[in-house]
């Protein structure tokens, strides 16, 4: 069906259970299993089904034919051997969908009628039954599975009672099991069901969903880890498409459902363990760096936090309030009903016509009625307007009002609704409507597109052309000097800058609700990265994980700067703690250990390219403002001096390129050498190592 997906199903199933356990319920949960569904539908039911329906004589006549004389053929060595059919929808196909739901519908709407809770999606149907005692439920339950069955008898589809299961959930520590049965068959009673790829199990834990989930995304991760090593194979960038659009799907797949475990401290640690892997790949990191640095150069965000993020951001789309991410009672955007949409044989064709100067305007405005509109957003304000014209005069003006969080195509659509809305009552019979927003404008043309606005819009101009009105659209360029849209956007400021009046249109966005969604996630991800053990290196240079993530994710990672980052590569102090090195102590002192800080802060070796480096950059390089210099935005080729300790140079000059931090420079002076390849047949002598290539 149009607009519905498994998660909307599973999603209805989980609230209605949980509403029953609320209740004290005891739910019992059964997923019946039809025996070859699409292929053993009965074709003198569909046929049935569709005079039930009152089908139009012509469709049933096109279906008679496409369900007469067909056969089925198989070919096997060398020989064919072909059979009459009178049953089947042929799966794939486009009315196979349709033809099963007519003769499935039936069944759910006489379990409507009895008070049974039944869902079904395309053929897998579930029914709840629900009681106060197992008596109860087993009286109840074997009732509507002998219903099923009957009504399968009379369509020739049988239900198979040795493939159903039945599951009992409840909160009650004491509890009797129902006894159920089909035909005669005992119905299996499990512990854990999968329904629509979620696994659910009687406590509704889902840990048995994460552990499946998981595997499936490790598997995927083992794949990639052979051609994505730190210093060879995919690009970082190939890497993180990979994840988004594979891993991620995965693990989020329902998470409106099961989006409750992820607060649980263990299937964290499930979906930690998958993360951490993919990070370490993106951002070029070893295997020893913690998931918080990795997730911070990586630019990404914890993976139960997105899991949470999906949820939220469904629920909203549903209607669901979410006071925790906005105060007041706002209600989000809904796109209108696909099947409350008109048959595509009574659309009215729309066309746009394209103005570009005030030649093409006066050539186009031979209308009764003109109105132009426009939208803006001022000072946080939004606005639109109207401005109607009969020949050279103006006659009437609307200035429209929304809330701060609406956006200017909202507003833009918003006057388009309105002008339809006024044309309707006027008298003439001609009537130009000018935009400069062409998106608002496709969006009304394209009537697949369910934007409530613009079904509002569409419905106008249908019934102005049954009124004998004729509209024509038109998109005019903007701030072109047009007298009606320089009007238009006069007022339209001015209703988005004055207006303290009750907003027109409140209806709040689809995008500010999953900025507000993104901006709960990066506070949450913010506390946790701070108040986190792990990452002390990372913290010296990104202090801040929000800040963090808007500049790692504009830029490129590799294994030098990684390594730098995380303190996980040629130093002295990372190999001696893995027994690569005999001592850790830096050149400078025996008694120092070479570290990420003590190289950049202290190390007397690199003073001079320190004091360089400092009066080019105009910033001291102290541990304090190390994050600022990673937050500065304007960036140049760096130095000798600035390659000497790592760290880019900044061009303060008001002709520097606009672009994100890059950070690509190798530690590499002297003795001090990161990321470069541990030569074949040499090992490392104590103290001093006088190849430059040190172990990578």
């Amino acid at each position: 069906m149009p607009q519905r997906s498994t998660e909307d199903s599973l999603y209805a199933l989980m609230k209605y259970i949980r509403k029953k356990l609320d209740s004290k319920k005891i739910v019992t949960l059964i997923s019946l299993d039809i025996e070859g569904a699409f292929d053993g539908a009965w074709w003198p039911a569909i046929r049935s089904r569709l005079a039930e329906e009152n089908c139009p004589v012509e469709l049933r006549r096109v279906i008679d034919s496409y369900l007469t004389d067909r056969r089925v053929t198989v070919r096997y060595a060398g020989e064919q051997y072909s059979l009459d059919t009178t049953k089947g929808c042929v799966q794939g196909s486009i009315a196979g969908p349709i033809l099963w739901n007519l003769l499935l519908d039936p069944l759910l709407k006489s379990y409507g009628q009895r008070g049974d809770y039944c869902q079904a999606f395309a053929d897998d149907v579930v029914l709840v039954v629900d009681g106060n005692t197992a008596l109860e439920i087993e009286t109840r339950a074997n009732a509507a599975l002998d219903h099923a069955r009957e009504w399968g008898v009379s369509n020739k589809l049988r239900f198979a009672p040795h493939k159903t299961n039945a599951m009992v959930i409840t909160r009650r520590l004491k509890y009797d099991t129902p006894r159920l049965s089909m035909g005669g068959t005992s119905i299996a009673m499990v512990k854990e069901m999968k329904l629509l790829g979620v696994t659910i199990d009687d406590k509704l834990t889902f840990n048995s969903h994460v552990s499946n989930v998981c595997r499936k995304a490790i598997a995927v991760y083992k794949q990639l880890s052979r051609a994505a090593k730190t210093d060879w194979g995919l690009h970082p960038e190939v890497v993180k498409i990979i994840y988004v659009a594979t891993v991620e799907p995965i693990i989020l797949y329902a998470a409106s459902v099961w989006a409750h475990a992820a607060n649980k401290l263990g299937v964290q640690k499930q979906l930690a363990v998958v993360q951490r892997g993919m990070a370490q790949k993106i951002c070029k990191a070893y295997r020893t760096v913690s998931l918080n640095s990795a997730l911070v150069l990586a630019g990404m965000l914890p993976l139960d936090l997105r899991v949470r993020e999906a949820a939220s951001f469904y629920e909203a789309k549903k209607g669901e309030s979410l006071p925790a991410l906005w105060p007041g009672d706002r209600e989000v955007e809904q796109m209108a009903s696909a099947t409350e949409m008109p048959h595509p044989a009574d659309r009215e064709e729309l066309r746009v016509v394209r103005l570009v100067n005030q030649d093409d305007v006066n050539s186009n405005s031979e209308f009764d009625v003109r109105i132009f509109t426009d939208g803006s957003r001022l000072e946080g304000g939004v606005g639109a307007s109207l401005s109607i014209w009969k020949g050279e005069t103006e006659t009437k003006a609307h200035k429209l009002a929304l809330s701060r969080y609406c956006t200017v195509y909202q507003a833009e659509l918003l006057a388009l609704c309105r002008a339809t809305r006024e044309a309707k009552k006027y008298a003439e019979k001609s009537y130009g409507v000018y935009s400069d927003s062409m998106a608002a404008l496709q969006t009304i043309q394209n009537h697949s597109c369910l934007h409530p606005l613009a079904v509002e819009a569409r419905e106008n101009l249908k019934a102005m052309s049954l009124q004998g009105k004729v509209v024509t659209l038109h998109w005019i360029k903007a701030h072109a000097g047009l007298e009606g849209n320089e009007r238009a956007d006069e007022l339209a400021k001015g209703a988005a800058v004055g207006s303290k009046r009750k907003p027109d249109y409140d209806q709040c966005p689809v995008s500010f609700v999953k900025r507000s969604i993104r901006m709960s996630t990066l506070d949450e991800w913010n506390r946790r990265y701070k108040s986190g053990e792990t990452a002390s290196i990372t913290k010296l240079f990104f202090p801040d994980a929000v800040a963090a993530y808007r500049v790692t994710r504009k830029s490129e990672p590799n294994n030098l700067k990684t390594q730098l980052m995380t303190g996980h590569g040629g130093f002295s102090e990372y190999l001696n703690r893995f027994k690569c090195k005999e001592s850790p102590s830096c050149v400078c002192d025996n008694n120092t250990q070479e570290t990420v800080p003590h190289i950049i802060f202290e190390c007397p070796v690199h003073d001079s390219e320190r004091f360089d480096m400092e009066q080019k950059i105009k910033i001291s390089i102290t541990a304090d403002k190390l994050h600022n210099i990673m937050r500065l935005n304007t960036f140049k080729q760096p130095s000798t001096a600035s390659q000497d300790i790592g760290i880019a140079t900044c061009d303060t000059s008001p002709e520097a390129p606009q672009r994100a931090p890059q950070f690509d420079t190798p530690l590499a002076s002297g003795r001090h050498t990161v990321g470069a390849q541990k030569p074949k047949k040499q090992k490392p002598r104590g103290g001093v190592v006088e190849d430059p290539a040190v172990f990578g």
